[in-house]
Order: C-alpha cells, then structure tokens, then sequence
C-alpha cells in the first residue's frame, strides 16, 4: 500500500479512476490538496485536504502591501492549490511544485534580479532559503533548525508580526540617522569652539560649558531614542 500525491501517481504511471475523476477534479478547483491510496497498483481512494487560511494571514500580507512590501509565495504543493490561496491573500506572484532542495535556488533566482528578500519560514526545508536571503525570518514555533538559520526570529506564530518589525527597523534606522546628523552637526560647531577658533573674535567656550553641552549632547541622542518607546506597531 503507498500513500502520496500527484508525483507518486507520475512515478507509477497511473491516472485517476473514471469513477472519482469528477470529484478530483472538484477538489482541484476549490484549491485542495489531494492524497491517493494506492494498493496493489490500482488507486482505490482519494483525500482531499483543504487549507485554511487564517485571517491574520491576510491582515499581514494586506498591511505589506500598503507598506510597498511585494509578497511572493513559495510553496511545494500543486499548481491548484497555490493559485487558490494567493488568490485568497491577494498574492500575485507565487511559485508552486517547488521542491525543498530547490527553494534556495528559487530565492537565489530573485535576488539575482536586483530584488531585496525577506524569507519567511519555519520548517527544515525552509532553512536553506532562509540563509540565502538577505533577511531570514524565522517563526519562533517552528523547527529548530529553521531558528537557528532566521536572523529574526518571531516568538509567536502571528505573520502580523512581519510588518511590525519592518515598521520598527525603519524606524530605528530613522533615529540613527536623526541621532548621527545631531551628534556630526554638534561636534563640527562645538569642537573647533573649544579650540579657540574664535578667540581672536573675542568668543571663547570655557571648559565647564563645553561638558554641559557634551553632557546635554548625550542626554538628547538618548531622549530622541527614547521616543521608539512611543511607535505604535499595528499590522492593519
């Protein structure tokens, strides 16, 4: 007795029986995975498995979207079942029939036209593609190896997190910027001052004042940093 997928049926050489071919090809339609039993080399039942999509799916990939994000799925299931669920996401690029050993080579294939990749995953098959990625994100719940490849890891297994930690990377990149402009822009002004630059113009930075204006220079880059406490990361 074997149990499996199209490709199991490919690989014997054998077709659907008359009798279920209109339900499989239902199944098909509606987006579902299908599983044959066969024993003593004839097909003598067919499973269909539907996927359910969760709503915080949508609300992520919906709130990407607003956020300029492109989402591409990568998947191994059929053709079928990965055009039904992109179009219940609202995906328009995917990828199905992608073997584990090939998922690296897909993300490499996108890279290499010029494109930044975030690679979401949480099984060992998905750890090789997470390396090759520019930035691997790896689900908290998922397999160990899938962790121990992500550069983020989500500790809950809520896809609304991915934007979120976009929106706070952007974020705290906005702040370094805003804190490094401040500390070039003090240093160029205050540094030459304390160096007498001035003093035959009759200004002079006593020494005193120069460590209350490093001091309050200090206190500032943190209090402006201190500002990300009040970001408020929604997904939707």
């Amino acid at each position: 007795m074997n149990v499996g997928g199209p490709r199991l049926l490919e690989s014997l050489g054998l077709s659907v029986p008359v009798d279920i071919r209109s339900a499989v090809d239902g199944a098909k339609s509606a987006g579902q995975t299908l599983v044959y039993l066969i024993e003593e080399g004839q097909v003598k039942a067919a499973v269909a498995l539907a996927d359910v999509i969760q709503p915080e799916s949508k609300e992520a990939i919906a709130k990407l979207k607003e956020m300029g994000v492109g989402v591409a799925m990568l998947t191994g299931d059929s053709e079928d079942v990965a055009r039904w669920v992109a179009d219940e996401l609202g995906i328009t690029e995917f990828y199905a029939n992608v073997l584990p050993q090939d998922k690296e080579k897909k993300i490499k294939e996108i890279r290499a036209q010029g494109r930044r990749v975030a690679m979401v995953g949480d099984g060992v098959n998905d750890a090789p593609a997470i390396l090759s990625a520019d930035v691997g994100i790896a689900i908290g719940a998922g397999t160990d190896v899938a962790v121990e490849a992500g550069g983020i890891i989500l500790v809950r297994n809520d896809p609304r997190d991915i934007p979120r930690i976009i929106s706070l990377s952007k974020a705290s990149y906005g702040k370094m910027v805003q804190n490094l402009l401040w500390a070039t822009g003090y240093n160029v002004v205050a540094i030459p001052l304390a160096a007498g630059v001035l003093y035959d113009a009759g200004i002079v930075l006593p020494p005193a004042a120069g460590a209350v204006l490093m001091s309050a220079s200090t206190v500032i880059v943190a209090l402006n940093a201190q500002f990300l406490r009040r970001l408020r990361l929604q997904s939707a």
